[in-house]
């Protein structure tokens, strides 16, 4: 095991001073070209590198972004964690990922409290609303960012998709294919993000004078398997519905395999809407209907409002919401009573920036 060489070390074998080796490293302070250049060989050699804990009590940026996740499985998730890598990057800063599950125990609390130490500012992804280390980051003194988060009101800033207004166009989008009884699989209550869906879904079909079934209202867990056991719990009612919009897309998945294990087809039978637009969706057969979430631009917004953060400027708890897009694909078709009705897909409204109330 190679041995982790000392900033004393680097000084010794340039023939300098541990303060000029430091502001050379650090990049602060007065160093001559020169023996900038002959501090950075020696570190090299010695394969020298700074230690962020260091920096951070010294007041220096670690150029790290903490990133809080409550579990790795989501496909989702996926997707986000590479958009905001893509964009720390282009500002100067990498990521530190870290599994924020079971925050039951005063030692998880203190790691919360050291990656705050550690990191100069933080940003946590779709975080359950009884999460504890909500608590924490909301109380530390870090620039945060909270990412696809619609359960409660929150002392940081909040960036997500407009899960409402998206919920809505999705059932319009059936409704104009003429479907009169649509169902909807849930996901878990955690992040809101689905309770949020669920009222889009509800307004969509009272605008249209449609009251809501609570038969047609199934749980699917946000996962594969959850959308095909309430696809089956779905097709097994006396009316069962002539399409389903799932709050995600992979309990879609789940609903076309439950569909298909029937013998019944997608669309003809039918129409299965999801929500995302993760990879997937374009090479499932039938290619998947669904609302895109903008991951890029959220992504892209929440890096640079921690960063700016981190700079110093100053922002309040509002909440940033971006409009997902409708993309049409092969899953979805007009209602097997309504064969020759026409469609007229309706556009998403704009971004816009909500203040949020301490109540």
């Amino acid at each position: 095991m190679r041995k982790v060489s000392k900033l004393s070390e680097v000084a010794r074998l340039a023939g300098v001073a541990p303060i000029t080796a430091s502001r050379a490293i650090r990049g602060a302070g007065y160093v001559s070209a020169e023996t900038r250049e002959r501090i950075m060989a020696a570190a090299a050699q010695l394969h020298y590198t700074p230690d962020p804990l260091a920096r951070r009590m010294r007041g220096d940026r670690s150029r790290l972004l903490g990133v809080f996740v409550n579990n790795y499985g989501p496909v989702v998730l996926h997707e986000i964690i590479r958009a905001l890598s893509t964009h720390a990057r282009a500002q100067g800063y990498d990521l530190l990922l870290f599994n924020a599950e079971r925050f039951d125990s005063p030692d998880r609390m203190a790691t919360c409290d050291l990656l705050g130490k550690l990191c100069d500012g933080l940003m946590v992804v779709m975080p359950g609303a009884d999460d504890r280390f909500l608590d924490a980051i909301e109380r530390q003194q870090v620039a945060s960012v909270v990412i696809c988060f619609d359960a409660r009101p929150l002392a940081v800033p909040v960036v997500a998709a407009e899960n409402r207004l998206g919920a809505r166009v999705a059932v319009n989008h059936l409704l104009e294919l003429g479907h009169r009884r649509i169902a909807y699989i849930a996901g878990n209550p955690g992040t809101g993000q689905s309770a949020e869906r669920e009222r889009g879904y509800v307004d969509a079909l009272l605008a249209a004078g449609i009251a809501a079934d609570p038969a047609l209202v199934v749980n699917g867990a946000f996962v594969q398997p959850g959308g095909y056991a309430a696809t089956e719990q779905l097709l097994a009612l006396p009316v069962p519905p002539t399409a389903i919009f799932a709050a995600n897309d992979e309990m879609a998945f789940g609903a076309i395999d439950a569909i298909n294990s029937r013998g019944l087809k997608v669309p003809h039978d039918i129409s299965v809407i999801g929500f995302d637009d993760i990879p997937t969706a374009s090479c499932v057969f039938p290619k998947l209907t669904t609302m895109h979430q903008p991951f890029d631009t959220i992504a892209a917004y929440a890096v640079r409002e921690v960063v700016g953060m981190i700079a110093g400027q100053m922002t309040g708890p509002a909440r940033i919401a971006f409009p997902a897009r409708l993309t049409v694909r092969d899953s979805t078709g007009p209602a097997p009573q309504a064969a020759s009705m026409p469609t007229t897909p309706r556009r998403p409204a704009r971004a816009r920036r909500v203040p949020v109330s301490g109540t």
